[in-house]
């Protein structure tokens, strides 16, 4: 019997071959015999004609085959296994895309043969030849396969058709450009545009604390007024009144002593990896990416696992490995001084390994490969300064994550100070005493730049034991607006877009869904962004260009499905039905059609061709760079380099669907004259602005919005 497994990435090819011979007794013989296509365009561009996909429905987007480079070579060398092959294993991830993608190679293909299913998130050989054991027919798949053909048709429909859109009804008159428009894309840009308009609106209020020394026998610390329920002080002379109170005052100190022990936190994914490496070092979402794909398969590296992860916790088959990695991390000269005499093995969802846990998702935590523990030495010698730190990074996540918890003992001190005519005041001192530091060595010993814990060292304190207070004093405070972005914080909004959504359910589907976009996305549709001038940098600061934040407000005005991230939370809701049969994935094609064709009447009736991508300044006030840097700083406390995984190469648009762009067409046609009216954030801010500056507003800026803009960026400085 010939068999033929269908695989995603190179590097799987040697540990699939090896599985397969444990499991069936027999070695492929011969390398063809285990293909592989290293982008999945590949595959999408690698069909004829739509007509020979016999499992898809009629009036869908086709794609046709690509001539450039290696891909018909591929194409033709997978027919011919496939020829001489009455027996098949899909080896792509478990996941809707993977699935999809093994999926129409043999339908394009015309394979009727026997086809399996491999199901595995980890490369190790035991959980490789557990894959291999539990073969499922693929037939099984189907619900899987017809969830994703609906998500890939949905978002051709979607986002195509309203690009086309808004590019014809939204773009300036002679301004070359399109204005995209994404499921993922544009909620991404809302994002953005939410927060800046949140730091322009911000109006910072002035508050005060009152701060007294408190002097013991043993010595002598800092006390903080707390009030209750953390309200407040807004008034200096409430806080002065406090202060005037405890001057001098004498009175026991209540003490309370715990101990308490903090395990170590989450392995890395891609996003907390982008997260990471955006706050610490400034790296943009795309380079992250860049370095750790060089990391997992560049030539003669390959220190880590696959990097477009989408869960933090390993495989329970994965256990086995920690001794071994352990061992070989410390031998090296940045790890040699920690002490992992045995590895701490954390299950379950509170833990790193977890099998529960990675149910439906197709790729593990990012951790070092434990294939390539035998000569690191030479591999690490390869690495660039960045592959390195990234490297780093990546290895003391894994310590960390195999070593004791951090164990300190908490003290915590209250003085009630009597205040005339009121309630007492409560006076609160913190200390913390490290007691084993567990895994908080991994990031002393190597970072010496780690952050540590601002708390104050506490004298020897006993529970009722009498202290004064002396140098009470006042301090003024001001509120501060909500930090600008980096790209890092951008994708960790994305990943938790629920955030953004009122609605319980859509909330809680979002939550399950990781977000908006994939690991494999953020990064490329953040890029996008930039790249039609929608977003921009400045610095580290990703921040929104004037045509962005113009797009953003006429986008929530007239088709706020469009910004909302509960957009996706309802798709993936529709697709949900699909796995389960509720629903034909056909009928949620046609319904995202018509929500398009929707969308597509509202963006003609609000029509008025005033957005100029040619812009690309932040829109941001001048002056506001470095307090604002100083603030962001002050908070911060697929299966290869194709970027986005789920891409479709088409060129034709169905029949059945050529309303929608048909619409788009009657470019400005209808409604071009109209003005359109400002949103009622602008209209508040402009009344605002007046009041503050004493000047007039123009007579029509209610009525008209390119007059209330006008206003707004004349005194908004």
């Amino acid at each position: 019997m010939a068999t033929l497994i269908i695989t995603e990435k190179s590097s799987q090819a040697k540990d699939l071959r090896a599985a397969f011979g444990a499991r069936f007794g027999q070695i492929l013989p011969a390398e063809g015999h285990l293909l592989r296509l290293a982008e999945p365009e590949e595959v999408n561009a690698a069909w004829k004609s739509w007509s020979c996909v016999v499992l898809k429905p009629d009036g869908l987007y086709p794609t046709r085959a690509a001539t450039q480079g290696n891909k018909p070579a591929k194409l033709g060398a997978i027919a011919t296994a496939l020829a001489a092959c009455d027996d098949v294993i899909l080896a792509t991830d478990c996941d809707r895309e993977g699935q999809l993608i093994g999926q129409e190679i043999l339908d394009h293909l015309g394979y009727r043969g026997r086809v399996r299913r491999a199901l595995f998130t980890a490369q190790d050989p035991k959980t490789l030849q557990q894959a291999f054991a539990r073969l499922k027919p693929n037939a099984e798949m189907r619900p899987l396969y017809e969830a994703a053909v609906a998500r890939q048709q949905a978002d051709q429909i979607f986002n195509l058709s309203l690009t086309r859109a808004a590019t014809k009804t939204l773009l300036t008159p002679g301004v070359r450009g399109v204005i995209g428009i994404g499921r993922v894309k544009t909620p991404t840009l809302a994002i953005v545009c939410l927060r800046e308009l949140e730091i322009r609106n911000f109006r910072p209020e002035d508050y005060f604390e009152v701060v007294a020394t408190a002097t013991v026998d043993g010595g002598s610390f800092l006390m903080r007024y707390a009030p209750a329920a953390k309200m407040r002080i807004k008034e200096r002379a409430q806080a002065e009144t406090i202060a005037e109170a405890a001057a001098g005052y004498q009175g026991p100190l209540g003490v309370s002593i715990d101990e308490k022990r903090q395990a170590p936190p989450r392995l890395f994914d891609l996003p907390s990896l982008q997260k990471t490496c955006g706050q610490r070092w400034g790296w943009t979402a795309e380079k992250t990416l860049s370095v750790a794909q060089e990391l997992y398969d560049g030539d003669g590296k390959k220190l880590i696992t696959y990097p477009r992860a989408e869960a933090r916790y390993l495989t329970e088959n994965q256990i086995g490995d920690a001794p071994a990695i352990v061992g070989a991390l410390t031998r090296l000269r940045g790890f040699a001084t920690l002490d992992i005499a045995a590895p701490v093995i954390r299950r379950g969802k509170s833990g790193h390994f977890c099998d529960k846990a990675l149910e439906g998702v197709s790729h593990h935590a990012v951790v070092p490969n434990v294939n390539v523990l035998d000569d690191l030495e030479t591999r690490l010698a390869r690495l660039s300064e960045d592959e390195k730190r990234l490297f780093a990074l990546i290895c003391r996540s894994y310590l960390a994550a195999v070593m004791p918890d951090y164990e300190y003992r908490q003290t915590v001190v209250t003085m009630a100070v009597p205040i005339p005519g009121r309630a007492a005041a409560e006076f609160r001192a913190i200390g913390r005493i490290p007691l084993r530091l567990g895994w908080k060595a991994v990031y002393q010993a190597l970072d010496p730049d780690a952050e540590t814990e601002a708390e104050q060292t506490l004298p020897s304190l006993r529970d009722g034991e009498s202290a004064r207070l002396s140098d009470t004093r006042v301090e003024a405070k001001r509120t501060q607006p909500p930090p600008r972005y980096n790209e890092g914080t951008l994708v960790d909004a994305m990943q938790n877009a629920w955030r953004f959504v009122e609605d319980a359910a859509l909330r809680n589907r979002l939550k399950e869904a990781k977000g908006i976009g994939t690991p494999a996305t953020r990064a490329e549709i953040i890029k996008g962004l930039k790249r039609q001038n929608l977003l921009t940098n400045d610095g580290k600061l990703v921040l929104p260009t004037p045509a962005g934040l113009q797009l953003f407000e006429l986008l929530r005005g007239a088709a706020p499905a469009l910004v909302d991230p509960g957009t996706t939370a309802l798709w993936e809701m529709r697709l949900d039905e699909v796995l389960i049969g509720k629903a034909d994935y056909r009928a949620v094609i046609d319904g995202v059609a018509t929500a398009a064709q929707q969308l597509i009447d509202a963006l003609l009736a609000r029509s008025n061709g005033t957005v100029d991508l040619t812009t690309s300044a932040p829109a941001r006030r001048p002056g506001g760079r470095r307090r604002q840097s100083r603030q962001a700083s002050g908070r911060t406390g697929v299966k290869s380099a194709s970027p986005n995984r789920a891409r479709r190469t088409s060129k034709a648009i169905p029949a059945s669907k050529a309303k929608l762009v048909a619409s788009a067409e009657r470019v400005r046609s209808e409604g071009a004259a109209r003005a359109k009216a400002p949103t009622e954030k602008m209209v508040v801010y402009a009344q605002n602005l007046a009041r503050s500056k004493n000047v007039a507003l123009p007579e029509n800026y209610r009525q008209d919005f390119d007059t209330c803009r006008k206003f707004l960026d004349e005194h908004a400085k």
